[in-house]
């Protein structure tokens, strides 16, 4: 009987999750892009991912975190990979820090041992994204390739396209809305915030001088144990995002921690101040299936903003450069 259950559920899951790709996938990209091309292209990803996860629970996160930024800050051009430059003095990554700069190069260094000059670091990043659901979910969903790699990253373009960890619900749904994203995107996709790490001073202004009174008293004093106020430093102090169960693991737990108000974000907790996103957050709590149709449709629906495709941009030969090298 379990054996008839656990089956019946990954079927379930396999269905809603191509229900929800069926609308959630772009014309300008396809399924099986490099089937021709690079036969092992997808394949060569995963093995590397699975890797580096393997050596490393907490870069699952990781990766499904570079790929949001990447998308939301002048679309999924792998932009957020690049160095700086003559070109780009002031990258994306100089802005926030953030890991797995040297692991997706790893990745991409695998895939051009495959077929070197095909597969975009643009592609590389979604694939490793998706493959970080699979290793660190437990579910698994297709990601259409084709993206290009973009010439230009620039940190200022992240102020005004980048939601904020203290923006309020009205102000998410604007900017989700302006990458194309719906209420139901942005609260399948804040379910990230179930793994990954943080640091102390994204948490502090809920902690300092009083405690946010949306947050679980006792979650809050745990926090103020590990991050003393501002004045105090300690700001780079690392944190799981996930303080109740895994850290290391993609489920649907975090709308249970936002509902017991043990999450460490303004941007968290406010889905639970309105009346559309409040409903979504319990229905995500209650049905995991559902959530993680949701959450695939929402990632490869991310996966298509703004995306540079046919002769647009190009196949960088290492994701930190450009291929003039400027």
């Amino acid at each position: 009987m379990a054996m008839a259950t656990s089956a019946c559920q990954a079927l379930a899951i396999m269905v809603l999750v191509a229900a929800a790709m069926s609308t959630a996938s772009g014309t300008a990209l396809q399924y099986n892009f490099y089937s021709s091309s690079c036969p092992k292209a997808e394949e060569a990803v995963r093995n590397a991912t699975q890797k580096i996860i393997s050596n490393d629970p907490t870069m699952g996160a990781a990766f499904v975190r570079l790929f949001f930024h990447d998308c939301f800050v002048r679309g999924c051009d792998a932009s957020i990979l690049l160095d700086q430059s003559n070109s780009n003095s002031q990258p994306e990554k100089l802005a926030i820090p953030l890991r797995g700069y040297v692991e997706v190069n790893t990745i991409k260094a695998a895939v051009e041992a495959v077929c070197p000059g095909i597969v975009s670091c643009a592609d590389v990043l979604a694939y490793a994204a998706r493959d970080s659901a699979i290793l660190s979910g437990g579910f698994a969903f297709a990601m259409p390739g084709g993206r290009r790699d973009g010439f230009v990253s620039d940190m200022n373009d992240i102020f005004g396209n980048l939601p904020a960890p203290n923006m309020q619900v009205q102000d998410l749904i604007t900017s989700f809305d302006n990458k194309g994203l719906n209420p139901t995107d942005l609260v399948a996709l804040s379910g990230a915030h179930s793994f990954g790490q943080t640091h102390c001073s994204f948490v502090t202004p809920r902690l300092y001088p009083t405690v946010d009174t949306t947050m679980n008293d006792t979650f809050a004093q745990g926090l103020k144990a590990v991050c003393p106020p501002p004045s105090q430093g300690g700001g780079g102090t690392v944190l799981n995002n996930n303080r109740v169960t895994d850290p290391n693991k993609l489920s649907n737990q975090y709308y249970s921690n936002l509902a017991t108000g043990q999450v460490m974000f303004t941007s968290d907790q406010t889905l639970t101040s309105s009346n559309t996103t409040n409903k979504m957050v319990q229905d995500n709590a209650a049905n995991p299936i559902a959530w993680m149709a949701r959450f695939a449709g929402a990632m490869v629906k991310m996966g298509g903003i703004e995306v540079l495709t046919g002769t647009q941009g190009e196949i960088r030969r290492v994701c930190g450069a450009t291929n003039s090298g400027n």
